[in-house]
């Protein structure tokens, strides 16, 4: 019963103990530095050796300009433990009150330190970095180094030169630093890739870091380098340059194509299909793993599906029908099986073919995430027939089967659609907002989309007439009916004009033509957005789309490049913010984007 009472207070104290932490912690964040103060000192007493306390405490004198209590502290701080960092908040201290020449006294103490005992350094260094003073942190880290040759600080010696803008110097000695502790490359990777994806203008240190990969690729045989390099042109998404490096590397390794297939990938991601292409046939001359031959395959069967009109349609059906003859029907090609399902129901029109082919692989021995993938496209089938509870209860299958998977999140848009497409859009508002704050950043994004297209809507509008109207359309959209949905679309326009609905729709509009490769009518819906509805949510969609168009289609960037930059400096929360900064950079002249 005494242990169990002792327990109890014990528990209690520590309860009460965080409270106050936390209190402290909030205080601090307000900037009320008085009531903080009193807490931290308090903490302090209780646990005399947590230097989080002690550093708060000071912080907070010197904010209160309580400088003499500040080196008080400190001074009886460094006299019971002699650690350097603490001579490095003295100096600090006096710095605050502008005493540059006691401060630097003090500072040149804490370097001297580290020559006596080295493993001062780790504290000295930090105390430094923390305070900004990098100069000082550089200096100790490189003292520490001289001192004891077997210490390697050459990461934060070269993050320091980047702070100091010392960028060739810090590549030389961060990829010098890759090579001789392969080890740490992926740490020191993600810190280059930080440099070069900021939000400053960047253009320098990427020209820079690509002038030292390809000088030590010539000097340096050793494949390593190829694959920097082709690290580096990946982040740059520069996929067709990364495939020149991953072919050197092949030639010399061809033990495996892993990396070869993951850049096929990133091309894939970035919507660059003809390097995508060009990468998944170099994947088939290459293997002969039947896996990879199926999946390879399948990729092309995508892209190709993606890129055809309808004369392409009976060669496309003969090559699908002539592989899953070559590879047959089993779990292995089920990737083949779904492709084929979808460009019979939404291509050719033939949903019971299709639903034939979907329903057979449902048969197969498939695991869970096989048997998901195959009722999603049987409830996408069933919905472009128009059998909106049929799909939902496959949507919901899938939902349950794998909760809180990615594809769960996906069958749960996908149900929300439905409910939007025949008009529930109380139930789909409740679904979109849930799946605002969904992990998947594209899924993310389209929930956030038809939120606010029904919120909006409704708002304006309680009948919800136009946007029941507009829904018509989307999913006329869904059924791969551009000429029916456009018939739609500017039936909104002619019967809903000056309202909220007109934005979105002339958006909707613009981006059928574009796939027609109408872009003169695209660039009139875009245009109207731009000069009647510059104050509404869908303005930097229609100033970026309007950039690519002229820029990548008509070839025309003079024009482009005046939208791209509205965007940059209009729409910074746009998600196409950095694109359109990456594109006006390339047509303002910068070079080695």
């Amino acid at each position: 019963m005494k242990n169990i009472f002792i327990y109890i207070v014990l528990l209690w104290s520590g309860f009460i103990f965080s409270q106050n932490e936390q209190l402290a912690n909030n205080y601090y964040d307000k900037g009320d530095f008085e009531k903080a103060k009193i807490i931290y000192e308090d903490l302090l007493r209780s646990s005399p050796s947590n230097t989080q306390y002690f550093l708060r405490t000071i912080d907070c004198y010197q904010q209160l300009q309580q400088f003499d209590l500040a080196e008080k502290t400190i001074l009886s701080r460094y006299n019971a433990y002699k650690q350097g960092m603490f001579l490095v908040e003295l100096g600090y201290n006096y710095q605050l009150q502008k005493n540059e020449s006691k401060a630097k006294n003090y500072y040149e103490q804490a370097i001297d330190r580290i020559k006596t005992n080295p493993n001062d350094v780790y504290g000295v260094g930090n105390a430094f970095e923390k305070k900004v003073l990098i100069e000082y942190a550089l200096k100790a880290y490189q003292t520490a180094m001289q001192v004891q040759p077997n210490y390697n600080f050459n990461f934060q010696i070269g993050m320091l030169y980047g702070q100091l803008g010392k960028t060739d110097l810090m590549i030389d000695l961060l990829l010098t630093e890759s090579y001789t502790n392969q080890q740490n490359s992926n740490l020191i990777q993600t810190q280059l890739s930080r440099f070069m994806n900021g939000e400053t203008d960047n253009t320098a240190f990427k020209d820079a870091m690509r002038k030292a990969l390809i000088l030590r690729t010539q000097k340096d045989q050793d494949v390593f380098w190829n694959h920097y390099l082709s690290w580096f042109y990946v982040q740059q998404k520069e996929f067709a340059k990364a495939f020149i490096q991953e072919k050197a590397i092949y030639k010399r390794e061809p033990e495996s194509l892993i990396s070869i297939v993951n850049l096929s990938q990133f091309a894939l991601n970035e919507d660059d299909t003809e390097t995508a292409s060009e990468i998944l046939n170099f994947i088939l001359q290459n293997t002969k793993d039947q896996d990879l031959l199926i999946q390879t395959n399948a990729n092309l069967m995508q892209i190709k599906i993606n890129k055809a009109q309808e004369k392409d349609y009976p060669a496309i059906t003969a090559e699908l029908q002539q592989l899953l003859v070559t590879y047959e029907i089993n779990p292995f090609t089920l990737s083949l099986q779904l492709i084929q399902a979808h460009f019979l129901a939404f291509n050719l029109k033939k949903t019971e073919e299709a639903k034939s082919v979907v329903k057979r692989a449902l048969e197969l021995n498939l695991n869970a995430y096989q048997q998901a993938d195959a009722k999603m496209e049987l409830a996408d089938i069933l919905l472009l027939e128009e059998k909106y509870n049929q799909a939902l209860i496959y949507y919901s299958q899938i939902q349950m089967d794998l909760k809180n998977d990615v594809m769960s999140h996906e069958a749960s848009l996908k149900a929300a659609k439905t409910s939007y497409y025949k008009g529930d859009f109380e139930w789909a508002l409740k679904q979109f907002k849930e799946l605002k704050s969904a992990n998947t950043q594209l899924i993310a994004n389209d929930a956030l989309e038809y939120f606010l297209l029904i919120n909006d809507n409704t708002a304006a509008d309680s009948t919800q007439t136009a946007l029941k109207q507009f829904a018509k359309g989307d999913f006329l959209l869904y059924q791969n009916k551009k000429p029916e949905a456009i018939t739609q679309f500017q039936s909104v326009l002619k019967n809903f004009k000056g309202q909220e609905i007109e934005a979105v729709t002339l958006l909707r509009l613009g981006k059928i033509y574009e796939s027609q490769k109408d872009f003169p009518l695209a660039l009139s819906q875009y245009q109207q957005i731009i000069d009647n509805h510059s104050d509404g949510i869908y303005v930097d969609e229609a100033l970026f789309f309007s950039a690519e168009i002229y820029n990548d289609e008509l070839k025309d960037p003079e024009k482009a490049k005046p939208l791209y930059e509205k965007v940059i400096f209009n729409h910074q929360d746009s998600i196409y913010f950095v694109d359109a900064r990456k594109k006006y950079r390339e047509l303002r002249g910068d070079k080695n984007l």
